[in-house]
């Protein structure tokens, strides 16, 4: 998710509701990543990184 999509959700319930579905993705992933490797694990790299995006633009509001 590119940092303009993210600015454009309209309200912070909006964003902190995305934000928590993201976090849960990320922990999961995590999770599957110890138990046996992804294919891609740069996933979790863009995960972490969208996850922070998402965090400033929040501060922001």
């Amino acid at each position: 998710m590119k940092i303009a999509e993210i600015r454009e959700l309209k309200s912070k319930g909006e964003l902190a509701e995305r934000l928590a579905a993201e976090v849960a993705a990320y922990d999961t992933l995590v999770i599957n990543h110890s138990i046996s490797p992804l294919e891609n694990p740069a996933q979790i790299k863009t995960l972490r990184r969208t996850i922070a995006q998402m965090k400033t633009v929040l501060n922001e509001k």
